[in-house]
């Protein structure tokens, strides 16, 4: 016969939850709030709430919040890499590839919020030696992707322009002209010759 201490421990026990996506849900987690946040307002209780799990299992999977920054910002890069690259499987004209590279500027709202994450990687790579690493990665990928269509050297002029572009878009008071995004875009990738397009 159990004792009785033994039945009321067991009662008070509450079953473990199987989660084994939790780690995943916390770093997605942890993006949304750096989007709505910022880094310097990101704390552990945010996240957690965020992610709809208890404070504790954040604090058990991330040492602190620079680890749980980084390795966040290491699972955006890696989405947004894949991303970025089946973006232009379909591109088989330049007219094709304006149009890809017009609609990153004018972006739908998920696509915002991949360049706000971005935006917030890059400031935070400026004192973070190993997200600078991380920064400079994903820029190299990307610009490996743009050079398939119009070479390395214009590919990193091109990489540039846009970055400057999706920003004056994000911090524009009013609606920009996806026209005229379109227009220098086109100018940034004019090649001489009917085999100019693609590359390579």
């Amino acid at each position: 016969m159990a004792r009785p201490e033994a039945d009321a421990k067991g009662a008070g026990r509450r079953p473990r939850r199987h989660d084994p996506g939790r780690r995943v849900r916390i770093l997605d987690a942890a993006l949304d709030v750096l989007v709505e946040r910022g880094p310097a307002g990101m704390t552990h209780r945010h996240v957690a709430a965020r992610a709809d799990v208890p404070l504790g299992s954040v604090t058990y999977h991330f040492a602190g919040l620079a680890e749980l920054q980084a390795q966040a910002f290491t699972r955006f890069v890696e989405l947004q890499t894949a991303v970025f690259e089946t973006l232009f499987d379909a591109v088989a004209t330049r007219a094709d590839f304006v149009e890809v590279l017009a609609d990153l500027v004018h972006a739908s709202p998920a696509r915002q919020r991949s360049a706000v994450l971005g935006f917030e990687l890059h400031l935070a790579a400026l004192r973070d030696p190993e997200l600078r690493v991380l920064a400079e990665a994903w820029t190299r990928s990307s610009q490996a992707v743009l050079a398939r269509f119009v070479g390395a050297d214009d590919a990193a002029r091109l990489d540039a322009l846009l970055e400057g572009m999706i920003m004056h878009a994000l911090l524009a008071t009013g609606p920009g002209s996806r026209e005229a995004a379109r227009s220098a875009i086109e100018k940034a990738v004019e090649l001489p010759g009917a085999d100019g397009f693609p590359a390579a």
